[in-house]
């Protein structure tokens, strides 16, 4: 690895993870705000982004739109699995659990990573590896109230909706990682946001769309486009150019404190001890799994 590319990768990484963070307030704020459904602003959210992006690729540079067909599996892949459905949980997540809550459960995701790693390309499954896969998900349960709250219906639904989070954002990175080689991050995201509102699209016939939106909304869902969603994605797939995803997915996990400021300041949540306990937990077991030497995860076409 080029170790010049570091610095500017870390930072990448960290400058995603801070606008990434405020999503889920711009995500409360259109929800309270408006009468839409989680899916229905995942559909516009992804299609307001596919627009924004096309749109400047087509006035900028609109040689960045030619892609090998051989790749579009991978497109889809990001677009559809990622990008689409990991919206529409998100926002299930935010409404369910809280910005800041969600954003823990999300941190499980670097551990997928390293599951997919051992079950899909044979990748040697060590004791630190299970370690740390035994904090994350201790870390996540505490997190998520269950100790507690107890099992209800409700916080059973917002706990399976918290580990599917991790398993769609997992996805990203998995998926991203194989493409950035060979296209522009703006590129892959276009090409993503189409294949998502593709995924999405079928659904909107059964949802009831917004029929009149205000002013405030519609600069929260700006916010939430362009400041929460096409920056840090853009910023992120570069960064996987000259990082790892594990070392990509250890530095995500700023997300969090940046989660836990915003949602402090602008929505009053408040963690539990035992929740932040439970977020300490999910980060030990982060940093443990990415502890030793790192070894590039391999991709076959």
């Amino acid at each position: 690895m080029d170790l010049t590319r570091r610095g500017p990768g870390y930072l990448a990484v960290l400058v995603s993870a801070a606008t990434w963070a405020t999503s889920g307030i711009f995500i409360r704020f259109i929800l309270d705000d408006s009468e839409v459904s989680p899916l229905v602003l995942a559909f516009w959210r992804d299609l307001s982004s596919f627009l924004a992006l096309l749109l400047i690729l087509l006035a900028t540079r609109p040689s960045l739109l030619r892609i090998d067909k051989k790749q579009l599996k991978w497109f889809a892949g990001l677009g559809c699995l990622s990008l689409g459905v990991f919206h529409v949980l998100w926002n299930l997540g935010v409404t369910i659990n809280g910005v800041a809550v969600s954003t823990v459960q999300q941190a499980v995701m670097p551990i997928i990573v390293a599951v997919a790693g051992t079950l899909i390309w044979g990748e040697t499954f060590t004791l630190r590896k299970g370690m740390a896969i035994g904090f994350t998900l201790l870390g996540a349960v505490l997190t998520s109230g269950l100790i507690k709250t107890g099992v209800t219906a409700g916080r059973c639904l917002g706990i399976l909706i918290g580990f599917a989070i991790p398993v769609t954002y997992a996805m990203y990175s998995l998926f991203g990682k194989k493409l950035t080689g060979h296209y522009h991050p703006l590129t892959i995201l276009t090409y993503g946001f189409a294949f998502a509102v593709l995924t999405l699209l079928p659904l909107q016939f059964f949802s009831e769309q917004p029929r009149q939106v205000d002013g405030s909304t519609l600069l929260w869902m700006a916010g939430l486009v362009f400041v929460s969603t096409i920056f840090p994605f853009a910023i992120y797939t570069l960064a996987l150019r000259w990082l790892q995803v594990g070392v990509a997915g250890i530095l995500c996990m700023m997300e969090i404190p940046f989660a836990a400021l915003y949602s402090f300041l602008f929505l009053g949540e408040r963690l539990t001890l035992i929740q932040y306990i439970g977020a300490l937990t999910v980060i030990v077991g982060v940093v443990l799994l990415n502890l030793g030497k790192d070894r590039r995860t391999k991709f076959h076409t």
